[in-house]
């Protein structure tokens, strides 16, 4: 695989690194090697976290690669959007859970990465933001939708009408951020975080993602029936008898995924 999307395994977490310097930029080519990272990522039923980053200090992902603009037409132009649209469905419905490491700049399509992901870790020098209404078009990755489901909808349209930035301590203080860290401690505090996850019951983890990714789309009394099936599923489970008998026993649980 191209170094532009680089793919790193440290036993059951995997680190993805999107690497095209100076910024990032998910060109064409970036997407199609993002893509084809989760789809061999998947395919490991072992991995029990990702965390998404890029390289360097100085951006996360700053947007798309405007040159590839130039020529958009309706017919690309929706080609494209649900192209990418498409990809980053892939990394939420990722079945283990997927952390954002934001590292600096994540503009336009990189905010639209990060809003795929279940958790995002900010370094407080990060600047992030949708600028995409002063090229005169809107996100068009998932980020007219994504982003009203993660803050209040208004202060969602303020941010996709204006285009401005907004730097992490902002983020966080709209739940945009889910942790604010030090420059430099992103991908520390993401791995921190994964570490912990991959303590749990691996199936009680990936269903519980289901439940709520489910949930989010359902009505609550059909949210409701998401969580009772699946939970039932995990009674079903060698994990759900092991914590059961860990917790009554006094001792740490020992997980197989079973």
């Amino acid at each position: 695989m191209s170094d532009l999307v680089k793919v790193v395994k440290e036993e059951r977490l995997s680190i993805v690194t999107i690497n095209h310097p100076p910024v990032n930029a998910l060109n064409s080519q970036v997407m199609e090697l993002l893509e084809q990272s989760f789809d061999e990522l998947v395919a490991d039923e072992s991995i029990g976290a990702v965390i998404i980053t890029g390289a360097g200090e100085k951006a996360f992902v700053a947007g798309a690669d405007i040159n590839e603009f130039t020529s958009l037409s309706s017919t690309n132009g929706e080609q494209l959007s649900r192209r990418g649209q498409l990809i980053f469905q892939k990394i939420e419905d990722f079945p283990a859970p997927v952390i954002a490491a934001v590292n600096g700049f994540a503009l336009g399509g990189g905010l639209e990465l990060t809003l795929c992901c279940d958790i995002r870790v900010m370094a407080e020098n990060a600047r992030v933001g949708l600028p995409e209404v002063t090229l005169g078009i809107f996100p068009g990755y998932g980020g007219t939708q994504r982003l009203p489901r993660t803050v209040a909808p208004g202060k969602a349209k303020e941010l996709i009408y204006t285009g401005d930035m907004i730097d992490a301590a902002e983020a966080y203080r709209i739940g945009l951020a889910d942790r604010l860290v030090p420059p430099g401690e992103a991908l520390p505090e993401a791995r921190k975080i994964a570490k912990k996850i991959l303590e749990r019951g691996p199936i009680a983890i990936r269903l519980a993602k289901q439940a709520v990714n489910r949930g989010l789309s359902q009505p609550v009394s059909e949210g409701f029936k998401t969580e009772a099936l699946l939970f039932g599923l995990l009674c079903d489970t060698e994990d759900q008898k092991e914590g059961a008998a860990a917790f009554l026993e006094k001792r740490p649980p020992v997980f197989k995924g079973k």
